[in-house]
């Protein structure tokens, strides 16, 4: 059987040695066995399952939700009605997020087209940037999370 270094793992897998020992830490990636020098020693096992959090962090995924992900892979006789919970509440948050964006491009567009040059103490780009309260939002909800 083949092994890999954890150099070999992050270059294989494109996640960085830091993070694949958090991910050791944390339980989501199970420890690997370890070489005469103490070395960890990654198996195909370990590069498959890493790349399933990559993918799964990829799609936005939060940590809570990538745990309870692998946990089902990690069972695969179990319904996977769970799955489908945890899929669809990552499109509910994707949704909202591009809400979130689309509200923020349209005060941004608003906030530029407004500004066409002149002097800086009479910019409205800054002057609204500035503006800690929001005052000069159009949009009530911008500024409350």
């Amino acid at each position: 059987m083949t092994t890999l270094s954890i150099g070999d793992l992050a270059r294989a897998t494109g996640v960085k040695a830091t993070t694949i020992r958090w991910y050791e830490g944390e339980g989501l990636l199970p420890a690997p066995a370890r070489s005469e020098g103490g070395h960890r020693a990654y198996a195909e096992a370990h590069l498959r399952r890493l790349g399933f959090i990559r993918h799964a962090r990829e799609l936005g995924f939060p940590m809570p939700a990538i745990r309870e992900l692998l946990e089902l892979a990690d069972h695969p006789e179990r319904d996977c009605t769970a799955a489908h919970g945890v899929a669809t509440a990552q499109i509910a948050a994707i949704d909202a997020k591009l809400r979130q964006l689309m509200a923020l491009r349209a005060e941004l567009t608003r906030v530029a087209e407004a500004c066409r040059g002149g002097r800086a103490d009479e910019c409205l780009i800054l002057e609204v940037l500035a503006d800690h309260e929001h005052g000069h939002c159009a949009d009530p909800e911008h500024g409350r999370e």
